[in-house]
């Protein structure tokens, strides 16, 4: 294909680790950041719209930008300037992937501006995104839509990241629980342990196997899937009201984690309402469908 001298990029948002999979396991949700990028003679321009509109970066320190320079120093491809305008709908610091979607909206429109086929360059973009996140659970998600799981794998001279997409069961109807506070990953990352105990290393493990089977083929198992031993509960002090509601969620027979880093908790109901009774203040519930086509791209 030749090169574009324009492309739109939609990537939606994601919920990662879903209990047990911590760094491994992602679900890609129905909510989008939008990426239009276009060739200029020189220079950077940056407009945002939505969230994070006049807190982030706009030039070189943009999180699109750097994504897009990451994958040019790949392709060899990079134009005298760049105009983007950015329409964010993904909530930042809630634990929806908003850092992953940005990257791999800049990745991809860099490989289309480039002149290459954004499909058959999925590795390049996993690569240069998950790299960039230090894992590949978001990324995979918004890259590729659906239930991913994620992995990485040690090389020579640098470790390489893999994913595979799943279908999600038909069944599952996620429900996002915003929070109205934000949490960085390095503070709740800050928080685990080198070691635990190797009860809760086999307990988290036979959960996580058993989580690619509920989203898949059996939601009624959902319930044990998403128990964790491994990150949420040495993460409590950071988010002690979202840990609160997922047990409050799940007392209510409700499968429900912390969505990442939170504070955001993602609730797996399969089409009933939530019970009532339980206390959500703090929280905007947001029933999201799940993404199936990961990044979408139209150029022109």
């Amino acid at each position: 294909m030749g090169r574009p001298s324009s492309v739109r990029v939609r990537v939606p948002a994601s919920s990662a680790n879903l209990g047990p999979g911590f760094d491994s396991l992602g679900l890609a949700l129905g909510l989008y950041d939008e990426v239009e990028a276009c060739v200029a003679d020189d220079g950077v321009t940056v407009e945002v719209e939505g969230e994070g509109a006049g807190q982030v970066p706009c030039d070189e320190r943009h999180l699109v930008v750097r994504a897009m320079r990451t994958a040019w120093n790949l392709t060899g491809d990079a134009p005298a300037g760049l105009r983007l305008r950015c329409r964010n709908a993904i909530p930042h610091s809630r634990g929806l992937g908003s850092s992953a979607a940005a990257a791999v909206a800049g990745a991809v429109a860099a490989v289309v501006l480039a002149g290459r086929d954004a499909e058959s360059e999925r590795d390049t973009v996993l690569q240069v995104t998950a790299g960039m996140e230090g894992h590949a659970d978001n990324a995979a998600a918004s890259l590729l839509g659906g239930f991913v799981v994620a992995w990485e794998t040690a090389g020579n001279t640098e470790s390489r990241f893999h994913a595979v997409r799943l279908d999600v069961h038909p069944g599952i109807a996620p429900v996002a629980y915003v929070a109205g506070v934000e949490s960085l990953t390095s503070t709740t990352r800050g928080l685990l342990p080198d070691r635990v105990p190797l009860v809760d290393a086999a307990f988290t493990g036979s959960r996580t196997a058993l989580a690619v089977l509920a989203f898949t083929q059996r939601p009624e198992l959902l319930m044990p899937a998403t128990e964790d031993r491994l990150h949420q509960g040495y993460r409590r002090p950071a988010y002690p009201d979202s840990a609160d509601l997922v047990d409050a969620l799940r007392a209510h027979g409700v499968p429900a984690t912390v969505s990442g880093a939170g504070p955001t908790v993602l609730a797996l109901t399969t089409g009933a309402p939530v019970p009532t009774g339980i206390d959500t203040a703090g929280f905007t519930a947001l029933p999201l469908p799940v993404d199936t086509l990961g990044a979408v791209v139209e150029i022109g």
